[in-house]
């Protein structure tokens, strides 16, 4: 399997001027062994334009509302020995193909990716902060973003969507993605994978340059992260992982921080107009006095293990600057994730969990 044919599949959805960039870089691959790129996605997209003018094969999604089920149709319509995917906004590096080829001479290898960023250059400079965010060795830690292995080849539990390639075979014995779903469909995917018996690695120099969204849009983005990834943790309870449970406690701990903020201040919690004036004598202790200084303590803790864990994380968009603004988005992403599992949970406990909800609707 020295040249094995490649497939790469990209689902776009109203994202064609990326899409475009995405499409010139595939074609300057270093790969010697035969590609296909194809894109599927809606029929009346403008990106079914772009592909035929780069000399790329569309593949009309038939109506589909998900990426899983857009991806499980190119999939069966196509007949390469591995299969990629990617998304259709990054860049993508000359490389890519051949260093996530290569590993398929191990028969071990199932299913490849490898870490992806937000390219530094190309990125504002809040997509840069949510990108050191993102890739926190803290409050991230449990994700995918950002992660590289400490070994040329490591073995993982999950591939980033965004990075990823499979051998054919392992994709066809497991019948694909889960039908209908979005945001966590590579994590069932790969659970599904696992339960198999075969193994997933990662590559530490495949990096893939993936853009992130601007601060607005993020927060959808990773609510419906949230509600996803409960959702299949519902489906396949081998998922759930306290990291990603605690997230759900968040909103309803700032909520009660800053009620018993200012039911302290109410109370004489506070000694006013002497503001900083915090001793004993002025101030007894007791829950009005606990209730003034229980929220500030913990935005400051909370402040500094952002900080660290931003400062420890893999991204290339590390600065002071965006260091000291991550724990704005972080404080957004965790406050959306947690919103998203809150969801999943009422969802469930109704018994309706009902199709989920893209940040790009199809």
């Amino acid at each position: 399997m020295s040249e094995p044919s490649v497939t790469v599949i990209i689902p776009s959805v109203r994202n064609h001027e990326e899409l475009d960039i995405v499409l010139k870089g595939l074609k300057k691959q270093t790969y010697s062994g035969q590609i296909e790129t194809v894109v599927v996605g809606p029929t009346n997209d403008p990106g079914k334009d772009i592909s035929l003018e780069n000399n790329i094969r569309f593949i009309d999604d038939e109506g589909s509302r998900t990426r899983a089920d857009a991806c499980n149709i190119a999939i069966k319509s196509t007949s390469s020995e591995l299969i990629l995917f990617t998304d259709d906004d990054v860049i993508v590096p000359k490389d890519w193909v051949k260093k996530l080829v290569s590993w398929f001479e191990d028969e071990e290898v199932s299913g490849v990716g490898g870490p992806n960023f937000a390219p530094v250059d190309e990125s504002t400079m809040w997509q840069q902060v949510i990108d050191v965010a993102f890739c926190s060795t803290i409050f991230t830690a449990g994700t995918n973003y950002g992660k590289v292995g400490k070994k040329d080849l490591d073995e993982v539990n999950q591939l980033p969507g965004v990075n990823c390639a499979y051998r054919r075979s392992v994709l066809e014995e497991v019948n694909g993605f889960d039908e209908g779903a979005i945001g966590a469909e590579d994590v069932m995917l790969d659970h599904r994978i696992r339960m198999t018996g075969k193994k997933l690695w990662t590559d530490r120099t495949a990096i893939m340059w993936h853009r992130r969204r601007d601060l607005s849009r993020v927060k959808k983005q990773i609510r419906n992260y949230g509600l996803v990834r409960t959702l299949a943790s519902h489906q396949y309870p081998e998922l759930r992982a306290p990291t990603h449970t605690a997230v759900a406690f968040f909103p309803p701990i700032v909520i009660a921080a800053f009620g018993f903020f200012f039911w302290g201040l109410a109370n004489g919690g506070l000694a006013w107009p002497d503001f900083w004036d915090i001793r004993l004598s002025t101030v007894p202790m007791g829950l009005p006095r606990l209730g003034v200084h229980t929220l500030p303590t913990l935005i400051l803790l909370y402040n500094i293990l952002a900080w660290y864990g931003s400062w420890k994380g893999n991204s290339p968009s590390k600065s002071k600057k965006t260091i000291f603004l991550s724990s704005i988005a972080t404080y957004t992403l965790h406050w959306n994730y947690g919103m998203g599992v809150l969801t999943g949970w009422i969802r469930i406990l109704r018994g309706n969990s009902g199709l989920q909800i893209d940040d790009r609707n199809r």
